[in-house]
Protein backbone atom coordinates (compact mmCIF):
# COMPACT_ATOMS: atom_id res chain seq x y z
CA UNK A 1 0.00 0.00 0.00
CA UNK A 2 1.53 3.61 -0.83
CA UNK A 3 2.84 5.64 2.21
CA UNK A 4 -0.43 8.13 1.52
CA UNK A 5 -2.72 5.33 1.91
CA UNK A 6 -1.40 3.94 4.93
CA UNK A 7 -1.10 7.59 6.66
CA UNK A 8 -4.96 7.94 5.72
CA UNK A 9 -5.66 4.64 7.21
CA UNK A 10 -4.02 6.17 10.03
CA UNK A 11 -5.90 9.32 10.53
CA UNK A 12 -9.24 7.16 10.28
CA UNK A 13 -7.90 5.48 13.25
CA UNK A 14 -7.19 7.79 14.99
CA UNK A 15 -10.23 9.57 14.28
CA UNK A 16 -12.35 7.14 15.26
CA UNK A 17 -10.67 6.65 18.38
CA UNK A 18 -11.10 10.47 19.02
CA UNK A 19 -14.79 10.41 18.17
CA UNK A 20 -15.59 7.36 20.31
CA UNK A 21 -13.85 8.79 23.37
CA UNK A 22 -15.73 11.74 22.55
CA UNK A 23 -18.97 10.07 22.83
CA UNK A 24 -19.82 9.09 19.10
CA UNK A 25 -21.61 6.15 18.28
CA UNK A 26 -19.54 4.67 15.00
CA UNK A 27 -22.37 3.56 12.44
CA UNK A 28 -19.80 3.15 8.93
CA UNK A 29 -16.49 3.57 7.82
CA UNK A 30 -15.30 3.84 4.57
CA UNK A 31 -18.82 3.83 3.61
CA UNK A 32 -19.27 3.74 -0.41
CA UNK A 33 -21.89 4.11 -2.98
CA UNK A 34 -21.11 3.99 -6.92
CA UNK A 35 -19.32 7.44 -7.04
CA UNK A 36 -18.15 8.36 -3.57
CA UNK A 37 -16.54 7.37 0.06
CA UNK A 38 -17.25 8.79 3.57
CA UNK A 39 -14.52 8.18 5.57
CA UNK A 40 -16.66 8.04 9.04
CA UNK A 41 -20.64 7.72 9.48
CA UNK A 42 -21.75 8.64 13.27
CA UNK A 43 -24.25 9.27 15.68
CA UNK A 44 -23.92 12.21 18.69
CA UNK A 45 -26.78 13.93 20.04
CA UNK A 46 -29.24 12.56 17.81
CA UNK A 47 -27.32 13.97 14.38
CA UNK A 48 -25.92 12.08 11.71
CA UNK A 49 -23.04 13.11 11.46
CA UNK A 50 -20.50 12.42 8.14
CA UNK A 51 -16.95 12.79 9.01
CA UNK A 52 -14.00 13.64 6.44
CA UNK A 53 -10.86 13.09 7.71
CA UNK A 54 -7.34 14.26 6.58
CA UNK A 55 -4.31 13.80 8.08
CA UNK A 56 -0.64 15.46 7.61
CA UNK A 57 2.92 14.59 8.82
CA UNK A 58 3.00 18.12 9.30
CA UNK A 59 1.47 21.75 7.94
CA UNK A 60 4.69 22.54 5.55
CA UNK A 61 1.88 22.66 2.94
CA UNK A 62 -0.87 24.26 4.69
CA UNK A 63 -3.05 22.07 7.26
CA UNK A 64 -5.04 19.07 6.82
CA UNK A 65 -8.46 20.71 6.39
CA UNK A 66 -7.15 22.84 3.82
CA UNK A 67 -7.68 20.27 1.33
CA UNK A 68 -10.83 19.89 1.62
CA UNK A 69 -12.16 21.62 -1.29
CA UNK A 70 -15.91 23.10 -2.64
CA UNK A 71 -15.70 19.96 -4.86
CA UNK A 72 -14.90 17.61 -1.83
CA UNK A 73 -17.81 18.82 -0.06
CA UNK A 74 -19.91 18.60 -3.08
CA UNK A 75 -19.26 14.66 -2.89
CA UNK A 76 -19.96 14.17 0.61
CA UNK A 77 -23.27 15.87 0.47
CA UNK A 78 -24.05 13.53 -2.31
CA UNK A 79 -22.57 10.78 -0.72
CA UNK A 80 -24.25 11.61 2.36
CA UNK A 81 -27.57 11.88 0.48
CA UNK A 82 -27.19 8.38 -0.99
CA UNK A 83 -26.51 7.03 2.38
CA UNK A 84 -29.26 8.97 3.57
CA UNK A 85 -31.75 7.49 1.40
CA UNK A 86 -30.22 4.25 1.77
CA UNK A 87 -30.92 3.87 5.30
CA UNK A 88 -34.10 5.33 5.38
CA UNK A 89 -32.47 8.37 8.16
CA UNK A 90 -34.54 11.18 8.95
CA UNK A 91 -32.11 12.28 11.38
CA UNK A 92 -30.79 16.34 11.13
CA UNK A 93 -27.45 16.15 9.46
CA UNK A 94 -24.24 17.94 10.12
CA UNK A 95 -20.71 17.32 8.63
CA UNK A 96 -17.86 17.28 10.42
CA UNK A 97 -14.18 17.07 9.54
CA UNK A 98 -11.39 15.60 11.73
CA UNK A 99 -7.91 17.35 10.90
CA UNK A 100 -4.61 14.85 12.16
CA UNK A 101 -1.11 16.49 12.15
CA UNK A 102 2.17 14.35 13.06
CA UNK A 103 2.19 10.46 13.68
CA UNK A 104 0.87 7.84 15.25
CA UNK A 105 2.84 8.43 18.61
CA UNK A 106 2.89 12.24 18.57
CA UNK A 107 -0.28 13.73 16.87
CA UNK A 108 -2.49 16.76 17.35
CA UNK A 109 -6.21 16.22 16.45
CA UNK A 110 -8.52 19.25 15.91
CA UNK A 111 -11.57 18.39 15.16
CA UNK A 112 -14.24 20.70 13.27
CA UNK A 113 -18.07 20.15 13.83
CA UNK A 114 -20.39 21.55 11.62
CA UNK A 115 -17.19 22.50 9.06
CA UNK A 116 -19.54 22.98 5.65
CA UNK A 117 -23.18 23.02 5.32
CA UNK A 118 -24.83 21.99 1.76
CA UNK A 119 -25.76 25.65 1.44
CA UNK A 120 -21.84 26.62 1.31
Amino acid sequence: MALHNDLGKLGENLAVDFLIENGFNILERNWRNRFEEIDIIAIKDSFLVIVEVKMRTNNNYGSPEDAISLRKQRNLVSAAEAYIREKNSDLETRFDVIAVTGTEDQHSIHHIPWAFSPFD
